[in-house]
């Protein structure tokens, strides 16, 4: 049994929210010239993490990883994100920020998002290189060893857990969770069954909801939510169904929105991201366009956008512009 730290803290927060909300990825907004425009981040934030008629709160939210675009933010706009979103969630939900790269690198990343107040850490997956299954275990020894904050692992792409190197990661004190992106849920089923009572899963999937009840049949209900980015009301509402075993509701959701949302997701590298970006835009939030090497949706898409976001918005009567004060 893990002994009664700052991780064992984290960890029930973490569980109390995954029961009540969606893991929220926000967007990191930018001005027209490209540059962090950190107040528009802080109104875009508030409304994301406010609760209301129309949607409930997340159960934690996640800034600067994946869907922040981490991999285009300087250590001085990462330090102004990580701070603004401890500053606007006010302790109201946990904050696990973003790290990655090589270990050292990623250190430079934690250092500077515990000084700004984060309650954990996710470690995307390292740069570039594939990794034996000893150096995977060996990059987050080294992070542990280099930070208090706990660490949520995420295997994806090169990255890719044994269950023998989970059980490994596992007796890291501060190794609390993995998040997981491949979707092999025989590889799953087997790392949920190697590791420890109370160690945290979490489905990362792109556009995780299409595979929730699948995941939820291994032991993992947990999941992050691209789509809570720029909707929400969607987001909660699928929530909400998959909780109370709605199959009608999930069955229309998934066929009208989120199926059509990832066919089109799907089309061109970076759409992950950049169609995020531009529904959010489409919803009259203010987080610019995307930094290159991601590049944003032609009109032909961004009109095919536009209609999937609709229809998703009609089926759970929300508005389409959504309101940031």
């Amino acid at each position: 049994m893990r002994s009664d730290t700052d991780a064992d803290a984290v960890v029930r927060r973490l569980r109390e929210g995954m029961v009540g909300g969606v893991l929220s990825f926000p967007l990191t907004s930018f001005g027209d010239d490209g540059g962090l425009d950190v107040e528009a981040y802080r109104v875009y934030l508030a409304a994301q993490l406010a609760g209301g008629p129309d949607t409930t709160g997340p159960g934690a939210v996640f800034p600067a990883c994946g869907t922040g675009e981490f991999f285009s933010l300087d250590e001085d706009e990462y330090r102004e994100v990580v701070r603004a979103t401890v500053e606007v969630a006010d302790g109201r939900l946990p904050v696990v920020a973003g790290i990655g790269y090589g270990w050292a690198q990623a250190l430079r990343f934690a250092r500077i998002a515990e000084e700004a107040g984060a309650d954990a850490l996710l470690v995307l997956p390292h740069y570039l290189v594939g990794a034996p299954q000893d150096g995977l275990v060996e990059q987050l020894r080294r992070i542990a060893a280099g930070t208090r904050l706990p660490l949520i692992a995420y295997q994806r792409g090169q990255v890719a857990f044994t269950a023998g190197s989970l059980r490994r990661i596992a007796e890291i004190p501060t190794v609390i969770g993995l998040k997981d992106g491949h979707s092999d849920l025989d590889r799953l089923q087997r790392l949920t069954l190697a590791a420890p009572d109370g160690f945290l899963f979490f489905n990362g999937a792109s556009t995780a909801e299409i595979q929730a009840r699948a995941y939820a049949t291994v032991g993992v209900p947990a999941y992050s939510s691209a789509v809570h980015a720029f909707a929400p009301e969607i987001a909660g509402a699928f929530f909400a169904a998959l909780r109370a075993d709605d199959e009608a509701t999930l069955t229309q959701l998934l066929r009208d929105f989120y199926v059509p949302l990832v066919e089109l997701r799907d089309r061109v590298p970076g759409y992950a991201v950049s169609l995020v970006k531009a529904a959010a835009r489409l919803r009259g939030l203010p987080v610019g366009l995307v930094r290159a090497p991601l590049t944003d949706p032609g009109e032909a898409d961004l009109a095919e956008l536009e209609a999937v976001l609709d229809a998703g918005l009609a089926l759970v009567g929300a508005p389409r512009r959504r309101p940031t004060d």
